[in-house]
């Protein structure tokens, strides 16, 4: 099986369903380890529908979209800060397809974007409970950094050059 990456229109069915995937995840994961219960229903949808995604629309950002045997399975978004600096942002691939080299691919293929754009630094944050991101981060040479914003969830940053 192949991984196959596309550029999405934010607002499409398919990057509705795959931001909704990732929000219960992550949400889901924050409030079992802070308050030992899942993530409110009616608190998801207001954050779903308040966080649109907007920002990856073209031209100063990209929603990418990772296809495993051709379904969707994952996301990376790409934003462009100012002239050299983009973000990395909503990077996830479906639970039962980790391990299978989608974040890797993802995030390759949003750092050709980012060059794209002009960036030549990749910045991110996350959060200390997404290890696998951490760690996915890390092995392809992001560096954790100081704060480069006051995200209430954010507790590490990374950058990465991009040569």
């Amino acid at each position: 099986m192949t991984w196959t990456i596309t550029p999405e229109p934010h607002d499409s069915p398919v990057a509705a369903a795959l931001w909704r995937a990732y929000y219960t995840e992550v949400s889901d994961r924050y409030y079992l380890r802070h308050e030992g219960r899942r993530t409110d229903p009616a608190e998801l949808e207001r954050e779903i529908a308040a966080h649109t995604g907007a920002e990856l629309a073209p031209p100063k950002g990209r929603l990418l979209v990772a296809r495993y045997a051709g379904e969707p399975a994952g996301t990376a978004g790409i934003r462009l800060l100012d002239a050299d600096t983009a973000e990395l942002t909503r990077v996830f691939v479906h639970g039962a397809l980790r391990g299978k080299g989608g974040g890797q691919v993802l995030v390759g293929a949003a750092e050709e974007t980012a060059r794209a754009f002009g960036a030549t630094r990749l910045i991110l944050d996350t959060r200390h409970d997404l290890a696998e991101a951490r760690a996915l981060y890390t092995r392809l040479g992001y560096e954790e950094t100081a704060p480069h914003n006051d995200d209430v969830y954010a507790e590490h940053w990374f950058s990465k050059a991009l040569r």
